[in-house]
């Protein structure tokens, strides 16, 4: 009995733990949802104004390849402000934003980002089957 019980209380620590691992830290929740706020602004401007292709007409494989540079080039941009990389953002985001008590907690706190994050169109922003994760 005290053997099962030992063992059950050492795989009960390792689950403690390893889920701690990957809980986010305050500060992350930060950088990454003021990063998710202005890159989803970003990109909202960036189709605004874009060009026009005609109606329901898709651009041409040349010019999606020159907007996926252009939007890259300004991810990169915008996303050193906050000391990351397009590779760090895409891999660590997941994980940050599926800590969702930690997001909603940060926005209570911040009226203004809140307001910023709720007019985001986040159907785009990695929930979509066709969104890029942003």
């Amino acid at each position: 009995m005290n053997l099962g019980l030992r063992m059950m209380s050492i795989c009960m620590i390792f689950v403690l733990y390893t889920g701690d691992g990957l809980a986010a830290s305050a500060a992350e929740v930060e950088t990454f949802v003021k990063a998710r706020i202005e890159i989803g602004e970003m990109m909202t401007n960036y189709f605004r104004g874009g060009e026009t292709y005609g109606e329901g007409q898709r651009p041409s494989p040349e010019q999606m390849e020159k907007m996926g540079a252009d939007i890259n080039a300004k991810l990169s941009t915008l996303l050193e402000q906050h000391h990351l990389t397009i590779e760090e953002y895409r891999k660590r985001s997941p994980e940050v934003f599926a800590d969702d008590a930690a997001v909603k907690s940060y926005l209570n706190e911040h009226p203004d980002l809140k307001q910023r994050y709720e007019a985001l169109p986040l159907d785009r922003m990695g929930r979509g089957r066709s969104g890029r994760g942003y």
